[in-house]
């Protein structure tokens, strides 16, 4: 693991920065939220990457139509395959369709050409 700050904030490689194509597919990876394991993806979208559990406010079911595809067809927006429910890509505030909230965001930095997402109080790496 690279990059301490404090105890919770702990930063861990996901992919290299040319993986993740604007408005293209995601980057799924595996986290531990509140004691669970659950699904997450890194996307970028103008220019800046976001991360999220692959989770949709409604109902807790990943929201991939494809694997690894969470854009609409236009590309602005993410979307939940099985409720319609739409996202802004860079806040994951739902902007339509069934909802209860937003989607979980979890940070990420990008250096050196390098995206890393951070663990938190609540989000911890998926321990094997």
């Amino acid at each position: 693991m690279i990059g301490c700050s404090k105890m919770d904030d702990i930063r861990i490689p996901l992919c290299n920065s040319p993986d993740l194509l604007d408005s293209g597919e995601g980057i799924p990876f595996d986290v531990t939220y509140h004691g669970q394991t659950c699904r997450a993806f890194a996307i970028r979208h103008d220019g800046r990457v976001h991360a999220y559990l692959n989770r949709c406010s409604h109902v807790p079911m990943e929201m991939d139509y494809q694997p690894n595809r969470f854009f609409d067809m236009t590309g602005q927006w993410l979307m939940c395959a099985t409720h319609g429910a739409m996202y802004s890509p860079s806040t994951g505030t739902c902007l339509g369709g069934p909802c209860r909230g937003g989607l979980v965001k979890i940070t990420l930095s990008e250096e050196d050409g390098v995206v890393h997402w951070h663990t938190a109080h609540n989000l911890k790496p998926v321990e094997f």
